[in-house]
This record gives structure tokens, sequence and C-alpha cells, in this order.
């Protein structure tokens, strides 16, 4: 399994940063991807940089022959479709797209690919879509589920799911 975590907090020429999130597994289920499940959005906090509006945020879980940094280049890809300019790290977006985990893979590449993502364990906009979607998965590297990883979060003003 591999999952893919999603967030927008900035209109782009998809629409609405709702829309922009419904509208990732249509846009990234076709060609060598397969979308095997959606969660349902949660509207957060931001994190990181705070001053800045609130995120809308799913996962999915998808199927490909890619190799992780030709998925990678392929969300990015995506995220330049719905009006991405990389600007300011942590900072307002039309769509961020993550690769979570690759199938248990453990990697560090010189591109700045870290698999897992090594956010994960700290955020519960990533934690509570990934319960939603594979309750079963369990972090490759500290072998807890999201649901324990989720008990395990700090309270934060950062990252703070507002609605599910």
């Amino acid at each position: 399994m591999i999952l893919i975590g999603i967030g927008s907090n900035m209109p782009g020429s998809w629409g609405t940063p709702e829309a922009t999130v419904a509208r990732v597994p249509f846009e990234l289920d076709r060609g060598p991807v397969r979308v095997t499940r959606v969660s349902s959005p949660v509207r957060t906090t931001p994190f990181g940089v705070t001053d800045q509006p609130a995120f809308t945020n799913a996962a999915l879980a998808i199927e490909t022959d890619l190799a992780p940094s030709a998925l990678l280049l392929h969300l990015q890809a995506l995220e330049r479709r719905a009006g991405r300019h990389r600007e300011i790290r942590w900072g307002p977006r039309t769509l961020d797209l993550d690769i979570l985990d690759y199938r248990g893979l453990v990697l560090e590449e010189p591109s700045g690919l870290v698999l897992p993502h090594p956010g994960i364990a700290e955020r519960p906009f990533v934690l509570i879509p990934i319960i939603q979607i594979a309750p079963e998965w369990r972090h490759p590297v500290t072998g807890l589920t999201a649901a324990e990883m989720l008990a395990k979060v700090a309270p934060s003003a950062e990252g703070v799911v507002l609605s599910e």
C-alpha cells in the first residue's frame, strides 16, 4: 500500500481548497496510478507557518508501478496543474501532495525524498485520514498504528483538526 497526503488552503485553478482536495483522487486515478481508498476531508489549523488560512486535508491509498522518485515527480506535476508555486516552506498553497508511506520502504534520497514521511507521527491532520482509510497500517520504523501515534500527539495550536 502507498499512502498519499493531500492539503490545500488557497484557491487555485481547481477552485476552493475543498474542491481541489475533492478533485485530486479523480486527477490522480489515471495513467500509472490507481486510487484504492479515499479519506473524508478534515479542516485543520496551519502547521509550521501559522499566519495563513486553515487547511483542508485528506489521504489516499494508491497502487502504482512507479518508483518512489518517479511518483514524487508525478505528484509534483499534479500540484503544478492545480496552480502550485513553491515559495515558502509550509506556507499557503493551492495543493500539497506528500508520499506518506511507500509500501513500508525506509529511505532517504539525495533529492530530499524521505520515506516514510518524517512528519507523520506528530500531525493529526495526517493521522486521522490514515485511520479512516488504513486502520491496520503500521509505521515502517516505529511499528505503531496511526491511532497509536495520534494518542501520543501532544496538544498544540498547530495542525489541530477543526472538523471532520
